[in-house]
């Protein structure tokens, strides 16, 4: 058994939520400089520029990428061999949020009630997604999520009746509809199976894989090409100028689902996808 203090996971989130915030993974960033060179249209390739500008100035003045530094999401694996102690790891990662909300100068956008619509003013509380693990290390990754992007995700309770290219329909249907408001060129998330909210997990989890990798399985591999294809065949382009970039990449992330239902979510994200990870 391990023994970890919640003041360092504190520390970690803390740190995660400031770095997510000013630097995009490097896979990302490079990402974004290979559709800037697929990019067709002349003024897609300046907004590509724009981002790209903007990418290096956040990095060298250490200030956000996005104004909207996002509600934090929080994805945690936790080894089954880990005893935390020194406090309650829920009060701990409130307070690493907080803290890193509040000292890295990020906007705080979260509301204590939806309705009431009452700021908490330090970005509190987060989503946070517990999995436990073999072994004794803890796994944490920030992935704070702007909402530009996140409100034009969608979920579908389909049928087994559906064909691939219905669901292919249906995920591209989704950001013909989104258009410009997720700030393209986007990432997208994909979840297939589970059940409703498993499903919204899915998407979400598939939105902060690397974008250099591909389904293990080939045939949700040959079903992300084809998503991406259809997506960018719509002619967005880069913020909604028209052109041939607009999406990055499409992540399926699948699960095993009743034998009456086949859910498939779509989870947004815009060209700041942003996530960090640190395993302690």
């Amino acid at each position: 058994m391990r023994e970890i203090n919640v003041q360092e996971i504190e520390n970690t989130v803390r740190e995660l939520c400031i770095n997510a915030n000013l630097y995009l993974p490097k896979t990302l960033e490079e990402c974004i400089k290979c559709g800037r060179e697929k990019e067709e249209s002349p003024v897609g390739k300046n907004v590509f520029d724009d981002i790209i500008d903007n990418i290096n100035v956040a990095r060298e003045q250490t200030i956000p990428i996005c104004q909207d530094t996002g509600m934090a999401v929080i994805f945690m694996e936790v080894g089954q061999d880990v005893h935390f102690v020194g406090g309650d790891i829920n009060e701990a990662i409130n307070r690493g949020v907080s803290r890193g909300y509040i000292d890295g100068r990020l906007r705080c956008s979260i509301v204590s009630d939806p309705l009431e619509r009452v700021n908490t003013k330090d970005n509190t509380p987060p989503v946070v997604h517990l999995k436990f693990t073999q072994g004794d290390k803890v796994k944490i990754m920030v992935a704070p999520k702007g909402f530009g992007s996140e409100n034009m995700s969608a979920l579908k309770m389909m049928t087994p009746s559906v064909t691939q290219d219905e669901i292919v329909d249906f995920v591209a249907e989704s950001i013909a509809k989104a258009g410009s408001n997720p700030c393209p060129p986007i990432v997208v998330g994909v979840g297939i199976g589970g059940d409703f909210e498993k499903c919204a997990y899915l998407a979400k989890k598939a939105l902060c894989r690397d974008v250099e990798k591909r389904n293990e399985k080939s045939l949700y591999r040959e079903l992300e090409q084809k998503m991406l294809d259809k997506i960018n065949a719509l002619g967005i382009g880069p913020q909604g100028f028209g052109g041939s970039v607009t999406c990055l990449a499409v992540n399926i992330e699948e699960a095993p689902t009743h034998i009456a239902g086949l859910p498939v979510s779509v989870n947004v994200g815009c060209h700041v996808t942003r996530h960090a990870e640190k395993t302690i």
